[in-house]
């Protein structure tokens, strides 16, 4: 349990000038995966499992815990009999494939951009390239995309000294892609290492960065130049909440992942005027509201929403969901 916020009396502290972010908060993706492991409770009853966290928020896992939902880590915990749902990180093919040798019913909540991603790589193989995979090592997403080919198809980088150190002809067939939720800055100089290094590398026709993060990580630019902490509601194994503090800290404001309002330390605030909030792509709206409150009662605060974009994105759910 995190200890309770310590409060203060703030009617005589000064103002705080609070500017948030928006877009913030959760994505088409992230909504679509939590739907359908509520419409897979519905349609067979509890309890429905659930092969990884859907979406990195403990908030969120909770909450679907107490609805009936069991997490696993791998199938050989799911009863045969018990639908699964995968997460929308994506998995790697074997995983569908045990399902079906098991005869189980399953449900694939993978993001759709990450499984605009999983066919690209198999069309690149299709043609005969390598393909350089961008992304973190470790990541569930990394897993799943690299997963999608067979071994020694796909070469990991995550850094341009990585680009460095790869050893591939020059003219050999490859190609490139990303994961959905990294930095669009540090990506676009690993991509412009990849492109010198390998003039004829081929690359997708859009990136595969996905709208949210990229537009959570322009939010944050516009906000942290007017700012003296930037506050990100967001899992600490959440990589796009991540990018969001490392993108604030490379213009200069420094920046704290939280997962809960109890986690703020009234001494952030000393010396502060103005503070940024905003949220990962997987943390609820009502996390970020705990997170107001619990300012105000720190001090007197002035909230302002700094709008840079208009999202109107909208995933289907899976057609078995819906019959």
């Amino acid at each position: 349990m995190n200890a309770p916020l310590q409060t203060s009396d703030s009617s005589s502290a000064e103002p705080l000038n609070l500017l948030i972010a928006a877009p913030r908060g959760f994505c088409a993706g992230v909504d679509r995966a939590i739907e359908i492991v509520e419409k897979a409770l519905e349609r067979y009853g509890a309890p429905v499992y659930v092969r990884h966290e859907i979406v990195h928020n403990k908030y969120v896992v909770e909450g679907l815990k107490a609805k009936g939902a069991i997490f696993v880590k791998e199938l050989d915990e799911v009863p045969t009999d018990a639908p699964v749902v995968f997460s929308a990180h994506g998995v790697p093919k074997a995983v569908p494939a045990e399902a079906e040798r098991r005869n189980m019913v399953y449900v694939d909540a993978t993001c759709p951009l990450v499984s605009k991603v999983h066919r690209q790589a198999e069309r690149q193989i299709e043609k005969g390239r390598h393909i350089i995979f961008v992304g973190h090592a470790g990541h569930p997403e990394v897993i799943g995309t690299m997963g999608q080919v067979d071994q020694g198809q796909m070469t990991l980088v995550e850094t341009v000294e990585d680009v460095a150190k790869l050893d591939f002809a020059t003219e050999e067939p490859l190609a490139f892609l990303t994961q959905t939720t990294l930095s669009v800055d540090d990506t676009a100089e690993v991509i412009a290492a990849l492109k010198a290094r390998f003039p004829h590398i081929r690359g997708p026709k859009a990136e595969d960065i996905c709208y949210a993060t990229s537009n959570r990580q322009a939010a944050v630019k516009e906000l942290a130049e007017d700012c003296d902490l930037l506050l990100v509601v967001g899992a600490p194994n959440s990589s796009n909440s991540l990018r969001l503090v490392e993108v604030a800290e490379r213009l200069g404001t420094p920046g704290k992942l939280i997962q809960r309002a109890t986690e703020i330390d009234p001494a952030w605030l000393e010396g502060v005027t103005t503070i940024g909030l905003t949220a990962g792509a997987s943390a609820p709206e009502i996390l970020v509201r705990e997170v107001v409150d619990a300012l105000a009662k720190l001090r007197p605060i002035r909230e302002r929403t700094i709008k840079t974009t208009e999202e109107r994105m909208v995933f289907k759910l899976p057609r078995q969901l819906t019959e």
